[in-house]
């Protein structure tokens, strides 16, 4: 998203260091991953470590944020949320999927795609346009990015919202409001749902865990 705030730190770098190792051990050709958690868990700040450490190793990885998919425009969202119920709709319906899969299957073929994103100064919803030809990877982000079709390898950090507070506040979110803590407690509910999907398990403490399957 343009305009987004990322708040790099060593704990990033190090749990990065490790999941880029594991990459390289089971690269595949066009390799898709998925990092899922909840709000300010540190999603958007570990692609970009990901993505920026395996250029090093000559790998052009492309960070993909589905926050840029919501279906509803970030202007409209909150009303629309409280008019149709936040347990109702806040979850995997609120994201444009077939955008999301028109995306990734574009990747794959090594086209030249176009997708949403979001620039936070105005709210507005921009498209990108990326030649995926010479990108070796994605890295898909967000709440529930591990649940996405095609995913090669799964990560999900552990922290929920009830830790990541102060994040959520320097990064520009919603005021921590009842309305605000209603769907984070959804999306909590949601994102925790998936934690059996993940290869890696980000710790509360931020330790990069291979899971033995």
């Amino acid at each position: 998203m343009l305009g987004d705030i990322l708040l790099i730190t060593e704990k990033h770098e190090k749990a990065g260091a490790k999941i880029i190792e594991h990459i390289l051990a089971n690269q595949k050709p066009k390799m898709i991953i998925g990092i899922s958690g909840e709000s300010g868990s540190g999603k958007s700040e570990l692609a970009h470590v990901i993505a920026k450490g395996l250029r090093k190793h000559g790998i052009f990885a492309k960070p993909l944020h589905i926050d840029n998919y919501y279906r509803i425009l970030p202007l409209l969202r909150t009303q629309w949320r409280k008019d149709n119920g936040i347990q109702n709709v806040v979850g995997y319906g609120e994201y444009d999927w077939d955008t999301i899969y028109r995306n990734i299957t574009e990747f794959k073929a090594g086209k030249v795609s176009t997708g949403p994103c979001v620039d936070l100064v105005t709210e507005q919803v921009d498209q990108l346009t990326t030649d995926y030809s010479t990108v070796d990877m994605i890295v898909v982000d967000g709440l529930y990015a591990i649940k996405t079709e095609g995913v090669d390898l799964s990560i999900f950090i552990e922290l929920t919202y009830h830790e990541t507070k102060k994040a959520q506040l320097v990064r520009g979110k919603e005021p921590q409001n009842e309305y605000r803590m209603a769907v984070l407690e959804q999306e909590h509910q949601m994102v925790k749902a998936l934690r059996s999907k993940a290869d890696i398990l980000i710790s509360m403490e931020y330790e990069a865990e291979i899971v033995k399957k």
